[in-house]
Parts: C-alpha cells; sequence; structure tokens
C-alpha cells in the first residue's frame, strides 16, 4: 500500500464511527508507516476489510444509533366553502 491510498482510505474512515480499539489501530499503522515507509501484510488486510464494512454503513451514524422519527404530516383540514 502507498502513501497516497492509505491516505485516501483514511479519510474516507474519518467520516465514520469508529470503536476506541479501531482508531488506536489506524493511529499505529499510520505511524508505523511513517516510520518505515510500509505497513504489513496483516495491516493492509485490517485496514481494508475495515474499510469495506465502513462503507456499507451511514456516514457518522453507529449501527446501533436510534432512527429519526419521519415528519409528522398536517391533519387533513376540509375546505369549507360559503353556500349563499
Amino acid at each position: 500500500m502507498d502513501k497516497a491510498r492509505l491516505d485516501w482510505v483514511m479519510s474516507g474512515l474519518s467520516q465514520y464511527d469508529l470503536t476506541k480499539a479501531e482508531e488506536v489501530f489506524l493511529k499505529t499503522a499510520s505511524e508505523d508507516f511513517d516510520r518505515n515507509q510500509a505497513l504489513t501484510e496483516k495491516q493492509e488486510e485490517r485496514i481494508e476489510a475495515l474499510y469495506k464494512l465502513k462503507s456499507q454503513l451511514i456516514p457518522n451514524k453507529s449501527p446501533s444509533a436510534p432512527k429519526e422519527s419521519p415528519k409528522k404530516a398536517k391533519p387533513w383540514r376540509p375546505s369549507w366553502k360559503r353556500v349563499s
């Protein structure tokens, strides 16, 4: 994985709610890449799998978050015509 790909994946993951463990892993992987200019195969596979998993979710929403209630419709009011 090259630096451009890693940056692209990291920016994509930043729009999702990540667990503490996922955040720590991504930070560690980024630091490892800065030191070694490469990631291990396991790190690459885990980052790609995490990205695929998160990309199936709605950004900035956790899967257990309560869904928004639909907006209430205005009650129907009959139109009255005056009869003279």
